[in-house]
């Protein structure tokens, strides 16, 4: 007994370090990813959408803060990818690493479960995850750079709006994706196969369209996100909303279809603005219809149940027992 309480032991702290090192690993990946679409502006490089800081939210999230050493590790490795490694590149290092660490304890704090099944769970990772955690890397990051001198003090919000734009996207766009995905199911019924099918071949042709042929032609892929969000809710439409933010963004740094042409200013600006219009329609719209069917359901369940006691006092029998309602999507983790 003895011995098997001390194997045990030890494979606690060896499955943290697995972990930690798959994060970082994940992290570095994410980053390589990122840095393959990168736009100018005002004489700094940016990325419009940072894979990790989706990835760092996402691992906090699923395996809780121990992984924290990962984040810090991946975060290095995408720094000594980019540059020499010296006092600035550290503190960047640091915001990257708490930004996230920010993000969870914000949405612990609000009660956030991983499923997405609510609409405040998806609020929350907008807002408090997206929106208000990714002010901490943002402004460590164009700080250090203006305290270095890299970045005269002129130019601070001018390297602060991207630096939270791209990482505020990564949430929006891959966290969710890294939480719904591992709870997706197989669908039962051939038709709905057939309706996915038809889904991603139409996905497949329309949104490259959309993003490489020249003319405003952005707005017809939002048909497709209330498409998949009804059909197929929260892991349909999120995906369809990175398909195409990754086609929009490619389209971007390469300056064609609705982006030929265009100043830089322009480009980050219709290309945030897409991207986000893409993410908060797939989040929010598939949150209010998972909601409205668990509503239905458990209207359902309660009318047969109704039913089942009448069905007993009529014949004289005594009432069946009825069990209470658990709620639908609970994260238990």
């Amino acid at each position: 007994m003895a011995g098997v309480v001390a194997r045990q032991d030890l494979r606690a702290p060896a499955l943290v370090v697995l972990q930690a090192l798959a994060v970082a690993a994940c992290y570095y990946a994410g980053g390589r990813l990122g840095l393959l679409y990168e736009l100018r502006m005002n004489g700094s490089v940016v990325s419009p959408i940072w894979p990790p800081t989706g990835i760092a939210v996402a691992s906090l999230l699923l395996l809780g803060p121990r992984v924290w050493p990962g984040i810090a590790l991946g975060a290095l490795l995408v720094v000594a990818h980019l540059t020499s490694l010296q006092p600035v590149s550290l503190g960047t290092v640091f915001g990257n690493t708490a930004a996230p660490l920010c993000a969870y304890l914000l949405l612990r704090a609000a009660g956030f479960r991983t499923d997405l099944a609510r609409l405040r769970d998806c609020l929350s990772l907008v807002f408090l995850g997206g929106f208000a955690a990714m002010l901490v890397s943002s402004t460590i990051g164009a700080g250090l750079l203006v305290l270095s001198g890299d970045v005269p003090a002129g130019r601070f919000w001018s390297v602060w709006l991207p630096w939270w734009v791209g990482d505020a996207m990564g949430v929006l766009l891959i966290a969710p994706v890294l939480l719904v995905l591992p709870r997706v199911r197989s669908p039962v019924h051939w038709f709905r196969w057939k309706e996915g099918v038809a889904l991603a071949v139409v996905t497949a042709a329309l949104v490259p369209f959309a993003t490489y042929t020249p003319g405003s032609l952005l707005f017809s892929v939002y048909p497709l996100l209330i498409w998949a969000a009804l059909r197929f809710e929260l892991p349909g439409s999120i995906l369809c909303a990175l398909f195409a933010s990754v086609l929009a963004t490619g389209a971007a740094t390469g300056r064609r279809g609705p982006f030929d042409d265009l100043p830089d200013t322009e480009i980050m600006i219709n290309l945030h603005a897409f991207n986000a219009a893409a993410a908060l329609t797939a989040l929010l719209l598939s949150a209010v219809i998972t909601e409205q069917h668990h509503t239905r359901r458990s209207v359902e369940q309660a009318c047969r149940e109704l039913v089942q006691v009448l069905e007993h006092l009529t014949a004289g029998e005594p009432a069946p027992r009825v069990r209470p309602q658990r709620e639908e999507g609970r994260d238990e983790s």
